[in-house]
């Protein structure tokens, strides 16, 4: 139901009727004392809680398999890193971060759930359902749940765009910006207020053409020619070779933090301990 959308595709897919669909998810609604799904035009959208409840869900779904496969002797307990993403991150950096887990010599696996605030994450973080969380800001002082949030380290920032548009904005960068086509992440992030202080103290005033989430999608429209966008210095290479940009100048003083926020004041995970020293003495050193 939560990925079909609608009742009448879930009972297709489930051959199930569409009463007793309803009847189950509001049987389980009355359980948990909260909305699971609104309406939203002609189908149904999870509500903030709903996905929470997904999440525990998929946990539940994945260690019962988990558990078969080991009493038929197909498998050996793992050691899982449940990580959750803000979404903001840049998916290259997120691979950059989380891949001295997949080379620890006790097989590990990851398993990793995005979201658009690193807020969204906290009552899994509470619940131990989630080990760890990557974020481009520390956990706010207003949170509920008691978290800590622990430096990976930090970066300048490169620009990019796609050959021909480069091209005319390398010559008399940060100036060429003004009034240039610019894609952005979104205004509430941490990474597109200090884009914001920068153009201000530049006075640069560029024609925003998209505001984002996804930092993924910010290049693959950086790549077609539709704006210049901003992203870590440090995967510069990367970015230039997946999405054949080209960088068109530097920004050093628009420094981009990242921090792993957990409950533990001393993090003890061996996948958590991994990414937080690697990340400060090789990928941000």
């Amino acid at each position: 139901m939560a990925r079909q959308g609608s009742i009448t595709k879930a009972s297709g897919v489930l051959r199930l009727a569409h009463p007793t669909i309803s009847a189950q998810i509001h049987g389980l609604e009355t359980a948990l004392g909260e909305k699971l799904f609104v309406r939203q035009g002609r189908g149904l959208e999870l509500t903030d809680f709903g996905r929470v409840v997904v999440r525990y869900a998929d946990e539940i779904f994945s260690l019962g398999q988990e558990l078969i496969d080991v009493s038929r002797g197909h498998a050996t307990r793992q050691r899982r890193l449940v990580v959750g993403v803000s979404d903001v991150l840049a998916k290259s950096i997120v691979h950059r971060i989380l891949q001295p887990a997949f080379l620890l010599a006790d097989k590990m696996r990851v398993i990793c759930r995005e979201s658009r605030s690193t807020q969204a994450f906290m009552a899994e973080l509470a619940g131990h359902t989630i080990d760890v969380v990557l974020s481009d800001a520390p956990a706010g002082p207003g949170t509920s749940v008691k978290a800590f949030s622990h430096p990976l380290g930090e970066c300048g920032t490169s620009w990019f765009a796609a050959p021909s548009l480069a091209r005319s904005l390398r010559r008399g960068f940060p100036r060429s910006l003004d009034r240039a086509h610019v894609l952005l992440p979104n205004a509430d992030s941490t990474f597109r207020r200090a884009l914001d202080e920068w153009f201000e103290s530049q006075a640069l005033h560029p024609e925003i053409v998209a505001e984002l989430d996804d930092a993924a999608l910010v290049a693959v429209l950086g790549e077609r020619g539709l704006g210049a966008f901003a992203a870590p210095d440090v995967i510069e290479a990367e970015i230039r070779h997946r999405y054949r940009v080209e960088v068109i100048g530097r920004t050093p003083r628009v420094r981009q933090r990242f921090f792993a926020i957990s409950i533990e004041r001393k993090i003890k995970h061996p996948g958590v301990v991994a990414i937080c020293e690697s990340a400060r003495d090789q990928l941000f050193a």
